[in-house]
């Protein structure tokens, strides 16, 4: 295999894998119990985060169109939107790749202990740090063997929720009464329906998924634009059927404390204690996305190295065309986040890493947006109506976005950025003295 084939690995069922399998985390295994105090707010919730997602999707597919020999996201916006807006929002988006595998990591200790009872006696934070190197170790065998395991572990951990898809189809053909003999009280209202849309936004970070690793993508003009649509929307669908399926056959103060909601769905349904395989396939779903977003990461520093932004030798990579260094590297500090966050609870230290990335991954899904609307705004027009109204819908779902996740988040958000302008202007002062 020629060096160019050996780095365009990526095809459309891998890359519909990591949309997927990084969209598809722990989130939605409790997101049922998270959204039960806000109703039928949760379900129009989830309409306006699918709607909004879909459009920030065909953001993605228009760029990867019009610009197929970048490598990711920092080359679209370099090019519409300036360089130092380009390294904020990649900066940004960087710092929450590297939480995010910290944040799973931290979530999978309880079910890995459920599932083998020896790792109870284990310090947890040691069964998180061997989760996170783990997968470090699978992706320094190249994008080939990362890739493999994101198809396995995304076929996986979809059965649990098929389970309750098939399940909660049967008993709407076979009992529908169940599903109004419990309605939610709660009445709709905007008050409601913000927080609701910011859960649900959680759950569906990683649409952009197949675009980052660009680089490594097989024809990503075509690969790029079709895998994000196809990984958002049936995330979408199955998203909405299984937070749906329990909201309106528990009782909404029951839902709200269950830590199990699938659990309590099946066995509801089905009378038998599913516990510990769904347990296993919770844990597999973790497992797969802390895969996913290892992979991601390595190509992400890669890229961001090959454009100056980080130190040149992060871009360097092994004989299997992994980027060894990144990895090292980003695994090293996401456990440094695992070990900052041991020292408080396992809740309060998931909490709050899960609204760090949230509103760490805003500023890219603005600024991508509005690199449809850069070239109209600079006098290109005519051509491109249909990219301009995605990019102006795109960046105002941003801007809601924004609102929804509230004041704490954002002002996290800026200081990630004004944290990263330091490593930006040396970057640039050594580029610019380079030639």
């Amino acid at each position: 295999m020629s060096d160019a084939a050996a780095r365009k690995e990526l095809g459309f069922w891998t890359c519909t894998a990591l949309v997927i399998g990084n969209t598809i985390g722990m989130g939605i295994f409790l997101l049922p119990a998270s959204l039960a105090p806000y109703g039928l707010n949760a379900l129009l919730g989830w309409g306006v985060t699918v709607v909004g997602m879909s459009l920030l999707a065909w953001v993605y597919a228009h760029l990867a169109r019009r610009y197929p020999d970048a490598d990711g996201p920092y080359a679209y916006l370099r090019v519409t939107v300036g360089e130092g807006a380009a390294f904020l929002a990649i900066w940004c988006y960087w710092v929450s790749v590297w939480i995010t595998n910290a944040t799973i990591a931290i979530g999978l200790v309880g079910y890995l202990g459920t599932l083998l009872p020896a790792l109870r006696g284990v310090p947890p934070a040691a069964v998180a740090l061997s989760v996170v190197w783990l997968f470090v170790i699978v992706n320094l065998l190249g994008v080939r063997a990362g890739g493999g395991v994101q198809l396995a572990t995304t076929a996986l951990k979809l059965l649990p929720m098929a389970a309750v898809i098939v399940l909660g189809g049967w008993l709407a053909l076979h009992e529908p009464a169940a599903y109004t003999r419990n309605p939610p009280a709660v009445p709709i209202s905007w008050a409601a329906l913000l927080p609701a849309s910011s859960i649900a936004l959680y759950a569906m970070l990683g649409i952009e998924s197949a675009a980052v690793p660009a680089g490594r993508v097989r024809d990503p003009q075509r690969t790029i634009p079709r895998a994000t649509i196809a990984g958002t929307l049936l995330t979408a669908v199955i998203y909405v059927i299984v937070s749906a399926v329990p909201l309106l056959l528990i009782p909404a103060a029951e839902l709200a404390n269950s830590t199990a909601p699938f659990v309590d769905v099946l066995a509801r349904i089905g009378g038998a204690d599913h516990g510990r395989w769904m347990a296993l396939f919770i844990a597999i779903g973790g497992l797969g996305c802390v895969n996913g977003w290892t992979l991601l990461v390595g190509e992400l520093t890669a890229s961001m190295a090959g454009h100056g932004m980080l130190p040149a030798a992060l871009g360097a990579r092994n004989r299997r065309a992994a980027p060894a260094r990144a990895l090292i590297v980003t695994a090293a500090l996401a456990s440094l986040m695992v070990l900052m966050n041991f020292n408080r609870s396992l809740v309060q230290g998931f909490t709050f890493l899960t609204q760090l990335v949230t509103a760490a991954n805003l500023p890219l899904y603005l600024l991508c947006a509005l690199a449809l609307v850069a070239p109209w705004w600079r006098g290109q027009r005519g051509a491109r109506d249909a990219a301009l109204a995605i990019g102006l819908l795109g960046a105002g779902y941003s801007v809601f976005a924004f609102v929804g996740v509230g004041g704490e988040p954002i002002l996290w958000s800026l200081v990630l950025a004004i944290a990263g302008m330091p490593l930006y202007l040396m970057m640039r002062r050594k580029r610019l003295a380079a030639g």
